[in-house]
């Protein structure tokens, strides 16, 4: 469970690099793995998928990875169901969306970028709300599931930023986040949410424009994403020689059915991930390893040498297991 400080001192400690991470050295087998990588992705065209494993290095807390804590997803009916309900979020929101805010790109964001403006990845596709692939620099992202930093009006679609947002709630909140500072650190939950439990002094607007329901512009659980925009992201992964899955269990079908779709073309699909995912057997390569550990090493084109001798010693469908 991570617990994090309140308001201004959110920010210093979320710097990149502040981030406790085990250290986690590459063994020959990922080694030989990342050199498998690198050599099949090399020359291709490649369309990457990420999820909410890629964030985590940056302190944004995911649903699946190995040790997460279980958490009951935000979905539209619940957010629709009543107006306590919604202060409720406001009020958790109010406070979980400044780490979101706060958190800064890590080395797999970075390395992505890098692999861009090499020429070598056309455009990302992300799962993930925390805007980090933008603030690392890479260009034309698709956000599947829309971003923590806008809010938008259900009835007439008016939109805001968070920023501003915030300062409104600010003024109709004085030292509500010192209240809640004062009972204690409190955790911090995926898609800019904290855990609160006493929420009944928050107050929450409706929109200025028609007095209708503002809702983070961000697709919540059963909710579905928006048809041109799944369009879009299959085009990316059509126009691709290869697809490249990052941190995402891919247990829900917003992010399989890229796989499917790639698999199904014929295309080699490499997967970074800790822990299984959906597309295990649709992989070419699968490299269950920190996405902030390989990314850089493909970025850096650790490709195996023409001498290296290595032996396929096992195919299971597609997926390749490497030795040295």
């Amino acid at each position: 469970m991570r617990t994090l400080p309140i308001l201004g001192r959110v920010r210093t400690r979320l710097q990149l690099g502040d981030i406790p991470v085990e250290p986690t050295p590459l063994d020959a087998g990922v080694e030989d793995r990342i050199a498998e990588a690198a050599d099949m992705l090399a020359g291709c065209r490649v369309a990457v998928l990420t999820g909410a494993g890629i964030s985590t290095e940056s302190g944004i807390p995911d649903y699946r990875s190995p040790g997460s804590p279980p958490r009951t997803p935000m979905t539209l009916e619940m957010f629709l169901s009543s107006p306590e309900f919604r202060r409720h979020y406001w009020a958790r929101n109010h406070l979980g969306w400044r780490h979101m805010d706060a958190a800064r790109p890590n080395s797999a964001h970075l390395a992505l970028t890098d692999l861009q403006r090499a020429g070598r990845v056309s455009t990302v596709i992300t799962q993930n709300v925390d805007m980090l692939h933008t603030k690392a620099g890479t260009r034309g992202v698709i956000e599947l599931h829309g971003c923590y930093g806008r809010v938008r009006c259900l009835s007439c679609d008016w939109r805001i930023s968070r920023h501003r947002l915030a300062a409104r709630l600010e003024s109709l909140n004085p030292g509500f986040a010192e209240r809640v500072a004062g009972r204690g650190a409190i955790e911090v939950a995926p898609d800019a949410d904290a855990t609160l439990t006493d929420t009944s002094d928050f107050v929450m607007i409706d929109c200025p424009q028609c007095g209708g329901i503002l809702k983070p512009d961000i697709v919540y659980f059963g909710e579905a994403v928006p048809k041109p925009l799944v369009e879009q992201a299959f085009s990316v992964v059509d126009d691709a020689d290869a697809l490249l899955v990052v941190g995402s269990s891919l247990t829900v079908m917003s992010g399989l059915r890229f796989a499917r779709r790639a698999h199904r073309a014929g295309k080699p699909i490499v997967i970074v991930n800790r822990g299984h995912t959906r597309a295990d057997e649709l992989a070419t390569l699968k490299i269950d390893h920190r996405a902030g550990v390989v990314l850089p090493e493909l970025a850096r084109g650790r490709a195996r040498s023409a001498g290296d001798d290595h032996q396929v010693v096992g195919v299971n469908h597609r997926a390749l297991q490497i030795r040295g």
